[in-house]
């Protein structure tokens, strides 16, 4: 379910904090905030709940979570079986 338009957008504090350059490298943690037009061109460092993944922000991305674009999964990949030597 999405925000309801009368609402501004979420923006969490600490990442208001991060459009500051000297404090861009700082990580962040809310991967709820939406992503604001003055952010575009940021470096952030978003955590994916192990790690944290450098992540620019470009114009595509305003309006969308944060969380959108840093993935808390790892892809299946299945493995190959070793063909059994015959005689």
């Amino acid at each position: 379910m999405t925000r309801s338009n009368w609402k501004t957008p979420f923006i969490d504090q600490s990442f208001l904090k991060r459009l500051d350059p000297k404090h861009e490298q700082k990580p962040t943690w809310s991967r709820r905030s939406t992503i604001y037009p003055a952010a575009v061109g940021l470096n952030l460092r978003i955590h994916n709940g192990k790690e944290m993944v450098t992540r620019t922000i470009l114009p595509e991305m305003v309006g969308h979570k944060i969380g959108e674009f840093v993935p808390t999964r790892k892809v299946f990949v299945p493995k190959k079986k070793k063909s059994k030597k015959k005689k």
